[in-house]
């Protein structure tokens, strides 16, 4: 088989890139995902969004030990389905600051300023709630805040007022500093992922072919070009080669995009060689320059009966599925804040993810209680350690080494230590007073003292799954594709376009910055062909 293009991976990233590639009528575009398709009924339910972890459309990956988290290992989720992460995450629509953008272009990246971006974000968003200089309401995706919402999240924006937090009604308007309510990408109070966005609205296209079960094996190279991939269905199964005359595209995210690099003989000499694989092109940014946010758990009970914890009831379910009403047809993350904890910064250093539900792990929903509560998540936005990934073996089945290194910067600890500070004075505010059952935090353990909230953190903290940077985008010696196009550094037909390619991890979810990254790779991409033709 041959195609003009061939994308690895249908998620946030690959399903945007199918839809305008396959666009041009000229253009044969095959989309490789290994996961199925996105049938599990989860999926489409914007509560159950809990309930994919650990399940057979996440990847389930984890950490390696952390040496300055206690040696514990950090479940790190990714999806596995039509929509990838997209079909798994918390919808949440967040752009980041618009400093972000900015810092990359001063980096040396040209055309991936601020500025820049914004007509991407506006042409990939239908939103429902804004339409100005900042929003689209003509693109693919549908943006709204949640039609259920619990008078929690109100106290949340009030009681983030009463210690100076202002309200936001738009954190991807003009600024981003305040409390607000998120805005989701859901529709019709079903998920609206990347795959239900753009990918089933355009599969009837006869120039676009999608095979799920698919697993990239590596790229193969014919000196510096790329002439197609590798796929199998099964480990140790019959392996197909598949042509692309134009470009293969990896959209594979931050830990799987890197990895195929690497089976392909594409990174650093030294790892390459301490796996025994060829060295076919050098690179060795590769892997490196791993990014991710971290959060911190902080619950407190609540005295009514208005949680998540006890929401999925027969009355509930059904007034989702006859009216698509009720706590269902949300999301759960209600809100959210953007502050800064300290004097001098030009941006928010901390996010505060609230979500009416008590947990201890939020990764996992069968370890919730019956217990009322809510919880804030102190967020840490620009994270100053540095992480890596890598091979663990020379199967491509085999899930790659993740070493985020988290806190290996001192200062990164200190920063969510001052953001349970805050926290906790939100949660103790008088907006809470009428729905705390008590006053303690972190039922059942509450933590006071530095020692202590250290303690806690290094005890509970997770990450909100937003990796990038392993194929991070750069003029730099450790930079592994060119801002012009996205292309691998030394190397024709082969471009990355993903979350890894962020050369810093923007100031919130990231989600929207990777459906926007795909929207622009694709333009000019589209632009090169047309240039040729």
């Amino acid at each position: 088989m041959t195609f003009d293009y061939i994308i690895v991976g249908a998620g946030s990233a690959g399903c945007v890139l199918a839809n305008r590639l396959s666009a041009n009528p000229l253009n044969q575009v095959l989309l490789l995902e290994a996961g199925g398709k996105d049938r599990k009924f989860e999926i489409h339910v914007p509560a159950a969004y809990a309930k994919l972890h650990h399940s057979e459309v996440n990847w389930n990956f984890y950490t390696e030990p952390q040496p300055h988290v206690g040696n514990r290992r950090i479940y790190q989720p990714r999806g596995k389905a039509l929509g990838g992460s997209s079909a798994v995450n918390c919808m949440a629509y967040i752009r980041g600051n618009r400093e972000d953008y900015n810092d990359w272009e001063k980096e040396g990246n040209g055309g991936w300023g601020y500025d820049d971006l914004l007509p991407y974000f506006r042409k990939s968003e239908h939103n429902e709630q804004f339409n100005n200089e900042f929003h689209g309401q003509n693109g693919p995706l549908n943006v709204t805040h949640n039609r259920y919402v619990t008078p929690l999240a109100r106290a949340f924006v009030a009681a983030c007022g009463e210690r100076g937090i202002p309200a936001n009604d738009d954190f991807n308007g003009a600024g981003q500093d305040g409390a607000g309510l998120f805005q989701f990408t859901i529709k019709n109070a079903r998920r609206h992922s990347t795959a239900a966005a753009f990918l089933k609205p355009v599969l009837h296209r006869r120039n676009l072919r999608v095979m799920t079960g698919a697993h990239t094996q590596r790229v193969v190279l014919d000196g510096t070009r790329v002439t197609g991939v590798e796929i199998a269905r099964k480990p140790g199964g019959p392996v197909e080669f598949i042509a692309a005359k134009k470009d293969v595209i990896l959209a594979a995210g931050s830990f799987q995009s890197p990895q195929l690099l690497l089976l392909s003989g594409i990174g650093p000499e030294a790892h390459l060689s301490e796996m025994k694989l060829p060295v076919r092109h050098e690179l060795p940014g590769v892997g490196e320059n791993l990014q991710d946010h971290l959060f911190v758990n902080m619950n407190v009970l609540c005295n009514q009966r208005i949680t998540y914890n006890n929401a999925e009831t027969p009355y509930n379910i059904l007034k989702y599925l006859l009216f698509r009403q009720g706590p269902f047809a949300a999301s759960p993350l209600e809100a959210c804040a953007f502050v800064r904890t300290r004097s001098g910064l030009d941006r928010p250093d901390l996010q505060f993810h609230f979500a009416p539900v008590m947990g201890y792990d939020l990764h996992d929903y069968r370890s919730l209680p019956k217990t009322e509560g809510f919880t804030i998540l102190p967020t840490l936005l620009k994270p100053k350690s540095r992480g890596w990934v890598r091979l663990r073996s020379t199967d491509p089945f085999a899930a790659p080494v993740i070493q985020p290194n988290y806190f290996s910067e001192r200062e990164d600890l200190e920063t969510l230590v001052r953001g349970f500070k805050l926290g906790r004075d939100i949660l103790l505010s008088e907006a809470f007073a009428p729905y705390r059952s008590e006053s303690r935090l972190n039922y059942p353990v509450e933590a006071t003292t530095d020692e202590q909230i250290i303690t806690h953190i290094l005890a509970t903290c997770e990450c909100v799954y937003h990796p990038v940077g392993t194929c991070k985008m750069g003029v730099d010696e450790m930079a592994v594709v060119e801002p012009d196009g996205l292309r691998v550094r030394g190397l024709e037909g082969l471009r990355v376009a993903d979350a890894s390619i962020l050369p810093t991890v923007i100031s919130g979810n990231t989600n929207a910055p990777v459906i926007a990254i795909a929207e622009k790779a694709a333009a000019l991409i589209l632009e090169e062909t047309a240039v040729v033709a």
